[in-house]
């Protein structure tokens, strides 16, 4: 796929590939140290996806600190669609899927995981849900791309990547588990 080849339905068309299947690993990687450093091992640490796609790079980051610290680290799933405020400008409403996090965050650090940060909103709504399990002693947000126009105040204690974009401009992140693909690509309207 060349940098103008339009693609189906999304009226995007592709800009550049930010980040190859290799360096998004090598990314997760590095990501990993950081969290294990930042919170001085493992000791009452866990990993919260975001649905969709922080999800599986949740599922990854503990895969690969049980390896450096021959730990196993909780990983639970997030679903934040009931704690959205702007689902009406997000198009057909998701099905939402019960499903908890599957361990008690109460008095854990916990890392929330998502690929993309930009407004914020999508962080905020994650709080709200994640909140609603318990009260965790401190949360931390990791996220793979870091694109900016923040519309409230968040930013993530640990970031794969910071992008500038345009507001023409989308990411997307394209992972094995949900697209098939291992890929981040820079699209434009």
């Amino acid at each position: 796929m060349n940098a103008k080849t339009p693609v189906k339905k999304t009226g995007l068309h592709q800009k550049a590939q930010l980040m190859s299947a290799s360096e998004i690993e090598r990314t997760l990687v590095r990501l990993a140290y950081e969290i294990v450093e930042k919170n001085d091992g493992v000791s009452g640490l866990g990993l919260v996806g975001i649905r969709r796609r922080g999800v599986p790079l949740a599922e990854r980051l503990g895969k690969i600190i049980t390896r450096i610290e021959n730990a196993k680290v909780p990983v639970g799933t997030l679903d934040i669609t009931f704690y959205r405020d702007d689902l009406s400008t997000l198009g057909p409403k998701p099905v939402v899927q019960e499903k908890e996090i599957g361990f008690d965050i109460e008095g854990k650090n916990i890392v929330l995981v998502d690929d993309v940060l930009f407004t914020g909103r999508t962080t905020r709504a994650a709080l709200d849900a994640l909140f609603s399990h318990g009260r965790p002693q401190r949360v931390q947000l990791c996220v793979l791309i870091d694109r900016g126009h923040r519309e409230i105040p968040v930013e993530a204690t640990f970031v794969g990547r910071n992008v500038q974009t345009t507001m023409n401009e989308v990411i997307e992140v394209k992972l094995t588990e949900v697209d098939d693909a291992e890929k981040v690509l820079l699209m434009e309207r």
